[in-house]
């Protein structure tokens, strides 16, 4: 699936919104993607996370033994990657505001594992989710994501496969552009910092 056809999928959806917003990282940014809005849809979250998969088996050597996705985000597109991939689907979650495994998911030392995210801006879910797989002794193969909205800058700690990568500008709060700092802010995202 090309970039071009991701983003449409997102505005066919209505979850390409442009105004100004704060970002679940802190950051402000003249775009966001609802990607709640795209995720009502199984259809089209089916095909989107078809052509994830792809690309993740186009990419990655060698077996994967499990797919990991930080919660809440994560869950949808990781469950339904893992389910094109034929891979056990499993996700972290804060517990004392760290991310660990928990409900008794099965992941073993030595398992192949691809880390999957909805959208990534500044790594830091991914790198955290990465992060909480390795103490389980899991190899992490990869990590995957439907758009990296960093245009590449973003450092998860492994390899980063997105489906679409495009560069929408983010911004520390003191350092907005005239015509962003203009605009109300609006905070859509669903993590509690800023």
């Amino acid at each position: 699936m090309k970039e071009a056809k991701v983003l449409k999928e997102f505005e066919k959806a209505g979850a390409l919104l442009k105004g100004h917003f704060i970002l679940s990282s802190g950051l402000h940014s003249p775009v966001f993607l609802q990607k709640a809005l795209v995720f009502m849809s199984p259809k089209r979250t089916a095909r989107l996370c078809k052509a994830l998969a792809a690309k993740i088996e186009a990419e990655v050597d060698g077996p994967i033994d499990a797919i990991i996705s930080p919660a809440v985000g994560g869950i949808i597109p990781g469950y339904e990657t893992a389910r094109h991939l034929g891979a056990p689907a499993m996700y972290v979650e804060r517990e004392k505001g760290e991310f660990v495994l928990r409900r008794g998911f099965p992941l073993k030392k030595g398992m192949r594992v691809v880390m999957v995210e909805d959208i990534v801006t500044t790594g830091l879910s991914s790198r955290e989710c990465i992060q909480a797989i390795r103490k389980t002794g899991a190899k992490v193969v990869a990590a995957a994501c439907l758009i990296d909205r960093s245009g590449g800058r973003a450092k998860v700690g492994t390899k980063l496969i997105s489906l679409a990568r495009i560069d929408i500008p983010a911004y520390p709060a003191d350092k907005l552009p005239k015509e962003l700092a203009a605009l109300p802010a609006e905070k859509p995202g669903s993590r509690g910092i800023a």
